[in-house]
């Protein structure tokens, strides 16, 4: 076992949890380090160490973790087609295309996107 590994594990923790106790305070960080005896220095210094320590433990490649954010749904675009050209609304001046609202979500989709690809979309919203 790696003592000095341990303690700085340990370090990381009790700072990730002191820095957590100050956004659940409410208080700003001038306030929260004068009340807890710490410069400001100090606290600036371990954000940014568990910041590069949180980016450095991400996957390089979230796509293939199967890690998706809670109310979305993981879509995966097998073929790349060619964009066709947009079609304009003469009287309006401005692009033709559907536009949906699901759950507050918007779907947006031009005149040539193909519909049995929206419709596969909309099952995957509507589950």
């Amino acid at each position: 076992m790696d003592t000095r590994k341990v303690a700085a594990e340990y370090r990381l923790v009790q700072w990730a949890q002191m820095l957590g106790a100050r956004v659940e305070s409410g208080q700003s960080i001038k306030e929260f380090c004068r009340i807890a005896g710490i410069s400001r220095n100090t606290y600036f210094y371990w954000q940014r160490k568990l910041r590069q320590i949180a980016c450095e433990r991400l996957p390089t490649d979230v796509s293939d973790t199967g890690i998706v954010a809670s109310g979305f749904t993981q879509v995966k675009v097998t073929e790349r087609r060619p964009q066709p050209p947009v079609l304009w609304d003469a009287k309006a001046g401005t692009p033709c295309q559907l536009q949906l609202e699901v759950g507050g979500v918007k779907i947006t989709a031009d005149s040539g996107y193909p519909p049995e690809k929206l419709a596969s979309l909309l099952r995957e919203f509507l589950r």
